[in-house]
């Protein structure tokens, strides 16, 4: 395959000679990439199916770029602004839906489990039982966390229990150990 350049003066495209493949930054701890530059329609399709394969890796961010590179051979910047913009808007009104869902969703096991308690429940222990330092990050936590301003803290409190997840000193958040990295580098960094 040709590889191509875009000359970005006059936003030009013509063959080249030796084109060198454009490296991309990585996250910490992922080897780094090299993407073809690439330009015109059918040239995208090889970052498309390299992107593909960046996320059967596990390298969503490597991943994004490819398909953003593919975006702009065929489109240029505008219409790499374009999808940013379509893909915001969607993200957005799914969050909205899925928020609605899922209040929806935790009023009806409130319901369930006011439902399914004796007479005399059983209360777990409270906050002063638990160790110092967790008492600590969970309080903090309580403050700036989404789910503990939405009534949800029991999630977040059985997440950190078993060790899967963390809360972000500085966000707040319930973070996933697998997202740690790209949690700091994109979100709180």
């Amino acid at each position: 395959m040709e590889s191509m350049n875009i000359d970005d003066g006059l936003d030009a495209r013509h063959p080249a000679e030796d084109s060198e493949p454009l490296p991309v930054a990585t996250a910490a701890g992922c080897d780094a990439v090299e993407l073809p530059v690439l330009a015109g329609r059918e040239n995208g399709w090889p970052l498309l199916d390299l992107a593909r394969q960046l996320v059967t890796q596990g390298k969503p961010s490597l991943a994004l770029q490819a398909v953003v590179m593919a975006i702009k051979s065929a489109g240029g910047d505008q219409a790499v602004r374009q999808t940013l913009v379509r893909a915001q808007e969607l993200y957005i009104n799914r969050v909205r839906a899925d928020a609605a869902a899922a209040e929806l969703a935790s009023l009806f096991a409130e319901c369930a489990i006011a439902e399914a308690q004796p007479p005399n429940p059983v209360l777990p222990p409270p906050l002063e039982q638990i160790n110092a330092t967790n008492q600590t990050l969970l309080q903090d936590a309580s403050d700036t966390s989404i789910l503990a301003q939405s009534g949800r803290m029991q999630i977040m409190l059985d997440a950190f229990a078993d060790g899967s997840s963390f809360v972000c000193l500085k966000c707040g958040g319930l973070v996933s150990n697998h997202r740690k990295d790209e949690h700091f580098m994109y979100w709180c960094g």
